[in-house]
């Protein structure tokens, strides 16, 4: 993941104590993105995390109002022990969460920057599950993605950007021994289409690796061992 895709990550100073209270707590962010500040509305905050309903409404720089997405299952785990006091903000910065709930970047490889938030922890072995929107240059908004949110949802976590290759990387495990790793090549104006998969058997010494890659549309494998 690029340095502009990573979500703020450092303690803030406007953490306040105070009572719990439902669907009032706001939190900002203006260091995640390049083009705009976010402001997300959640329903449960307590202890070291915030849960359920979600609203996040983007802001360009200058502060006009675009849009306001939302997530039914919308999760942020902090690193700290927090209360917070209702109503109020509280701006988030590098190192305040352990996962990513909000994550900008150019997913599509079309120039302009994509959202993914988070809905769920619905990954593999019950890793954190995302909603992708990319900016629709036309309507000049953001749209869901049904393949980019496939691939941000049923692996592990969030999926890698490699600008240079033009590919996504995301991972998943088996069990303690058979880790995965997949890529994803973007398509303009088709989709996306996975180009290589690696497979990593751990359950014998040496591990054994099989790579299947996609070269001039016909699969290629080799197998070897570390």
């Amino acid at each position: 993941m690029t340095n502009s895709s990573i979500f703020y990550r450092s303690l803030s100073a406007f953490l306040m104590l105070g009572p719990l209270c439902f669907g009032q707590y706001r939190f900002t962010v203006e260091d995640a993105s390049e083009k705009y500040n976010a402001q997300i509305t959640v329903e449960e905050c307590q202890n070291n995390n915030c849960k359920n309903k979600a609203a996040i409404t983007l802001f360009s720089k200058s502060g006009v109002k675009l849009q306001t997405l939302t997530s039914e299952d919308f999760v942020m785990n902090f690193e700290k022990e927090i209360k917070l006091s209702s109503p109020g903000t509280v701006k988030l910065s590098h190192g305040m969460l352990y996962d990513d709930a909000v994550v900008f970047g150019d997913f599509n490889f079309d120039g302009t920057e994509d959202i993914a938030i988070r809905n769920g922890s619905g990954g593999n072995y019950g890793s954190a599950s995302f909603d992708v929107y990319v900016f629709n240059s036309t309507k000049k908004q953001f749209v869901p993605s049904t393949e980019l949110t496939d691939i941000a949802s049923n692996y592990q976590g969030m999926f890698d950007v490699d600008p240079e290759r033009k590919r996504l990387t995301t991972y998943a495990r088996s069990g303690a021994s058979l880790l995965y790793t997949y890529q994803y090549q973007v398509i303009p104006n088709k989709g996306i289409d996975m180009v290589y998969e690696k497979i990593r058997d751990m359950s014998e010494d040496p591990a054994k690796v099989i790579i299947k890659e996609k070269i001039n549309n016909k699969w290629v494998v080799k197998k070897t061992s570390e």
